[in-house]
C-alpha cells in the first residue's frame, strides 16, 4: 500500500526473488522507489546452506545489518567473519564477496535509489 504519508508492509507477503549471480540467494525489496521512497531501497537478502555472492562490484554503495546466520565477506583484500548484530559498509565500486558459513544468513541492505550495476569479476558469470 503507497502513501504520500509512509508505508506500512507485511515482510511475509513481499516476493522473495531468485538472485541469478548468486548461490542459494534470494532477495526482496521491501521498500523502493515503488513505494514513494525518494532516496533509499531497504532490501532483505536471504543465503541459504552453500551460499553466497562471487566477487564483484555494485554502482552504488551499500550499508548492511546483519539479521542472522553467519558469513564470510570480503570487501577489496579483506576478510571478515560476520554475524548477527555485525554492520556492513561497502563504498561504491569496491569489490565484495560472500560466502554463508552458517545457514541461512540473512540481512538488510540499504542502497541509494540510483541505478545500480553489477559487474561479476574473476571471469564469474
Amino acid at each position: 500500500m503507497k502513501s504520500g504519508t509512509g508505508i506500512v508492509k507485511r515482510v511475509d507477503r513481499i516476493a522473495l526473488n531468485k538472485v541469478a549471480a548468486g548461490q542459494a540467494t534470494e532477495s526482496q525489496e521491501l521498500i523502493g522507489a515503488a513505494d514513494g521512497a525518494p532516496h533509499f531501497a531497504m532490501r532483505r537478502f536471504v543465503m541459504g546452506k552453500g551460499g553466497g555472492m562471487p566477487r564483484h562490484t555494485n554502482a552504488v554503495e551499500h550499508e548492511q545489518y546483519v539479521l542472522r546466520g553467519r558469513a564470510r565477506i570480503t570487501i577489496a583484500d579483506k576478510v571478515f567473519e560476520v554475524s548477527e548484530g555485525n554492520v556492513v559498509f561497502i563504498p561504491a565500486g569496491v569489490p565484495h564477496s560472500y560466502e554463508v558459513t552458517e545457514a541461512p544468513f540473512e540481512f538488510l541492505c540499504m542502497v541509494p535509489n540510483k541505478e545500480d550495476r553489477v559487474e561479476l569479476l574473476d571471469g564469474c558469470g
